[in-house]
């Protein structure tokens, strides 16, 4: 064999080689890909290990992690805050019926999240959170009467969010937000409350009324007894002097008015010119 065919034969055998080379990195990616021995945490999320189905004491925070291909499988538990609306019926202290809608904020504690999917899985709302928030409204509402859950909501909501709290906290759930939405009686328990409201509203109104008319009898005797006050001290003023001038001043005007011609009719029945000697004589 010539060397050009020994070079041939080199360079066919490279071809080759580079080939199965490159055959082998294809597979083996591909291989990789179908594997995949990674996984992808999210924000708000935690990963909880499986190996071979049992769950490990780790749990794998956000980022990029790599995992054992079929003996490792990683599970995403949402640990941000989430939102639950339970429909909940009790009965108050007085044993009336009351139907409520709670509304409540939790997340999973983060680094118990592999403790809550194995004793919880992943459906824990349901089996966990809906009949807590109804034993815990049951319980709360026997300790109110019908009007004190109305009146006192604030008080109530409290309650039940404090023993909620602590229900929850041993499953590792934590309440972070609890509002009761609405509180709905029987029809003849609000046709009660409504007829006593107005029974109230009606003796307020009553009461307001009955005070007015006091007021304005009070002012009535005030400005009376003034008036009264304000003749007396008349009276009292008047004397002998007061009313010899007043008759004074009744002369100076009637000779003002005079026009210097005496009456004409005499005798007995003539009316005299009565005070104007004395006014002259003054």
């Amino acid at each position: 064999m010539d060397r050009n065919d020994e070079f041939s034969s080199i360079t066919n055998a490279l071809k080759n080689k580079s080939v199965v080379l490159g055959i082998i990195i294809v597979v083996s990616f591909l291989f990789i890909l179908i594997l995949k021995p990674w996984v992808q945490i999210g924000a708000g999320e935690r990963g909880v290990v499986l190996n071979f189905g049992a769950v490990q004491p780790i749990v794998l925070g956000e980022g990029l992690h790599f995992r054992m291909p079929v003996m490792q499988q990683v599970v995403k538990m949402d640990v941000k805050v989430q939102k639950a609306t339970t429909d909940a019926t009790a009965s108050s202290s007085n044993l009336q019926e009351v139907s409520s809608t709670v509304a409540i904020n939790y997340h999973v504690i983060p680094d118990k999240a592999n403790v809550v999917y194995q004793s919880i899985g992943l459906d824990f709302k349901a089996r966990i959170i809906d009949p807590a928030v109804q034993e815990v409204v049951k319980a709360v509402s026997a300790k109110y009467s019908a009007e004190d859950l109305i009146t006192k909501r604030s008080s109530v909501s409290d309650a039940m969010k404090s023993t909620l709290t602590e229900r929850l906290l041993v499953h590792n759930i934590a309440v972070d937000a609890f509002s009761i939405v609405g509180f709905s009686f029987s029809k003849i328990y609000m046709d009660a409350i409504e007829s006593k409201q107005t029974a109230e509203q009606l003796a307020m109104k009553a009461e307001r009324d009955l005070e007015r008319i006091k007021i304005e009898g009070e002012q009535t005797i005030t400005s009376a007894k003034a008036e009264a006050e304000a003749l007396r001290l008349q009276r009292a003023n008047i004397s002998t002097d007061l009313i010899e001038l007043r008759k004074i001043e009744a002369n100076l005007k009637a000779i003002e008015k005079w026009n210097g011609i005496l009456p004409q009719v005499t005798g007995n029945g003539a009316i005299p010119f009565i005070g104007v000697g004395d006014v002259i004589k003054k």
